[in-house]
């Protein structure tokens, strides 16, 4: 029909199953962050990644607690286990206990459960593994107290060897398997922090790098209203000529009412030091550490940072005792295997230089106490 209403094409339909990301944040995880009962490994991941004081400061925390001796009675025993304990392979990248205890640490701390592996060959154990959490499964045994490990490509079944795998879980929740991550409550706090950076970069880029808004004025008189165009696009041609980069310094003339100003000159960049330094101040009391060994000179008193220290000590204290069960079961796992039947006695090292210097303190102080304990006592028997 001639006066039939035309139909609108349909409008464009996006595919359904491609990943949109609509966020200006380069870490749009962490945008989309929603609280879950298993580790978001991604989301974990990209946190470390956003935001470097988070990375540095698990890497602090792992450096400050791995640190050990391990002995045995017997001689023997105790010179094949500290052969062990500095050569036992690693997957092929690296060698020695350190390094795995250190990987194992930063996978508890970042996901809030580790899983490692003892391999056996012809009844040696002759090396450790690090395994990805993305590639193993925790399920509750049929007694409802134990824990399966269950691995496997496309469908993942409880491991032969049980008593191989290596598991720890960092303040897991009543009846929960999955540990809970040190970087839990964080994503929202690095959002907000991530997005004052982001506003920041964006602000400099358009008024760091200065740009100008040149406006002529043409006057009443015919002769300016009918070249106007003409003048406006010499005067533009003649500014870009004069702002080049590099060359000689070129002055810029013209005739008529010209008005030259910097654009948002009258705006100045927001201070972001105050709500920054409110949002690292919560990362830093999730991980323990005080500002000053993460290169931040906050004001801090000698007697606070004394307490500081001292809280610290507690925090790697409650990670070594994660840590002591994993390392006895492999040695012991060694020293039988070896056909020794000595108990390894693991012997954590000092954390830092002040524990010492207070332990001597604390020393002597007993001493003094104990020695005039001691010159009291002869007095009150002469005067009975």
């Amino acid at each position: 029909m001639p006066f039939k209403k035309k139909k609108s094409p349909p409008a464009a339909v996006p595919v359904q199953t491609a990943p949109r990301c609509t966020a200006l944040s380069p870490f749009p995880l962490l945008d989309r962050y929603v609280p879950s009962a298993a580790p978001n490994l991604a989301l974990y991941g990209a946190l470390r990644e956003a935001v470097p004081l988070i990375d540095a400061a698990i890497g602090k925390l792992v450096r400050l607690t791995v640190g050990f001796a391990v002995h045995c009675e017997s001689p023997t025993a105790d010179k094949a286990l500290q052969e062990f304990l500095l050569r036992v392979p690693l997957a092929g990248c690296g060698s020695g206990v350190l390094p795995f205890l250190c990987t194992y640490l930063d996978q508890l701390l970042t996901y809030g459960t580790a899983v490692g592996e003892m391999v056996v060959q012809d009844g040696i154990l002759t090396g450790l593994y690090n395994a990805p959490l993305a590639n193993v499964e925790l399920r509750r045994g049929a007694d409802g107290f134990s824990a399966q490990v269950l691995a496997g490509d496309p469908v993942k079944k409880p491991v032969p060897y049980p008593d191989r795998i290596l598991l720890s879980a960092l303040h897991p929740e009543p009846g929960a398997l999955h540990g809970t991550s040190l970087l839990q409550g964080l994503p929202f706090v690095s959002s907000v922090l991530l997005k004052i950076f982001s506003a920041t970069a964006q602000n400099w880029e358009r008024m760091g790098n200065i740009r100008f808004a040149v406006t002529y004025k043409p006057q009443n008189d015919a002769v300016d209203r009918a070249y106007a165009k003409e003048r406006a696009m010499q005067v533009a041609r003649e500014w870009s000529t004069a702002m080049q980069p590099g060359g000689p310094v070129r002055d810029f003339v013209t005739v008529g009412d010209v008005c030259i100003q910097t654009i948002g000159a009258d705006a100045p960049i927001p201070d972001s030091e105050v709500p920054v330094r409110q949002m690292l101040e919560q990362i830093l009391a999730k991980t323990g550490l005080p500002p000053f060994m993460l290169g931040l000179s906050w004001s801090s008193t000698e007697r606070m940072s004394t307490q500081q220290a001292d809280i610290l000590t507690s925090e790697l204290e409650s990670y070594r005792t994660l840590l002591t069960p994993v390392l006895y079961k492999i040695c012991r796992t060694f020293l039988r295997l070896s056909g020794f039947t000595d108990e390894p006695q693991i012997l954590w090292n000092d954390i830092t230089l002040q524990d010492e210097v207070e332990l001597a303190r604390a020393r002597l102080y007993d001493a003094q106490a104990r020695q005039i304990l001691k010159n009291i006592e002869p007095e009150k028997e002469e005067s009975l």
